[in-house]
């Protein structure tokens, strides 16, 4: 997960960053106990790929 997302955020960096979130959920979702902890950081690396993705205009799956 990234530290900080700001209104700045440079897209230059989106596809290693997208890369790295989505590796991170689909770990997280494989290896998730259900824990609210588990629940709240998979949320969080979710809204940050949608950041992101909408920042920087690159298409959702699904």
């Amino acid at each position: 997960m990234l530290e900080r997302l700001e209104s700045d955020y440079n897209c230059a960096n989106a596809g290693d960053d997208l890369h790295e979130l989505l590796q991170e959920a689909e770990q997280l979702r494989a290896q998730s106990s259900g824990a609210k902890e588990d629940e709240e950081r998979l949320n969080r690396i979710e809204n940050q790929i949608r950041f992101i993705r909408n920042k920087c205009s690159i298409p959702g799956e699904g």
